[in-house]
């Protein structure tokens, strides 16, 4: 059970890494000027020299080596470092976990793909990951770093929804859903269940978590409302999926 509690945690972070890294290549695309926009010089002011600063250049060409990415328009503003080094340390990381996962499975060496192609690969391994508690818990905790990262780099908090009811293991009102992940949480720091394999009780960064299969015992348990959880969900998905 506690193997399958952890492939369905690793398969819900996979899912939100595979939506937003898209969206962090993008933030990456570095904003221009428009050759036609107006701009407003003094008279007397000196013009600024024409072409890209020397620094503006030694970042585009960073980037142009480390992602094959060339800035686009005449002048072009510095790329933001911190989404730089986010999708370098994602895609780093999702490389050497595809690899890891094929050579503990002692698969052949993974071809080269695309980060999302190496997702979908590490996902399909993720039932034979599962005899292999060390490998599992490996590919869950990366995943998760790799996500919470990739938020952070968007600028965004993940969007969480107050759930009603009482954690049935620690009876606190800290229930809450957390729409991008499908998953429900007791965000009490001091909440522990009764499964001694569950690494909430060993990780203090780890939650208690039940996905969409256990919200029906986990409203039975705590009083909750399943619709009220569904409701939530997909009002915030909608939301989210909308900026």
């Amino acid at each position: 059970m506690a193997a399958d509690a952890m492939t369905a945690d690793a398969v819900l972070w996979i899912e939100l890494l595979l939506r937003q890294f898209p969206e962090l290549l993008a933030e990456l695309a570095p904003a221009y000027r428009s050759p036609s926009a107006p701009r407003a010089i003094p008279a007397r002011a000196h013009r600024a020299p024409a072409g890209p600063t020397r620094a503006e250049r030694e970042e585009a060409l960073r980037a142009e080596q480390a992602h094959g990415l060339t800035p686009s328009g005449a002048r072009t503003s510095p790329l933001r470092l911190h989404v730089s080094d986010a999708v370098r340390d994602i895609t780093d990381g999702v490389i050497e976990l595809d690899e890891a996962v094929h050579d503990r499975l002692r698969l052949p060496r993974p071809r080269r793909e695309q980060v999302p192609g190496r997702l979908l690969r590490v996902a399909g391994l993720l039932d034979r990951a599962a005899g292999d508690d060390v490998l599992l818990a490996h590919v869950r905790d990366e995943v998760r770093r790799m996500a919470r990262r990739c938020t952070r780099a968007l600028g965004g908090a993940e969007p969480v929804v107050r759930v009603s009811g009482r954690c049935p293991w620690c009876d606190s009102v800290s229930l809450r859903a957390f729409p991008a992940r499908r998953a429900v949480l007791c965000v009490n720091p001091a909440c522990r269940c009764a499964d001694r394999a569950c690494d909430c009780r060993t990780d203090p960064a780890h939650r208690h978590a039940w996905g969409e299969g256990a919200w029906e015992r986990l409203a039975a348990e705590s009083g909750a409302d399943p619709a009220e959880l569904t409701a939530s969900t997909a009002d915030t998905a909608r939301r989210e999926g909308s900026r």
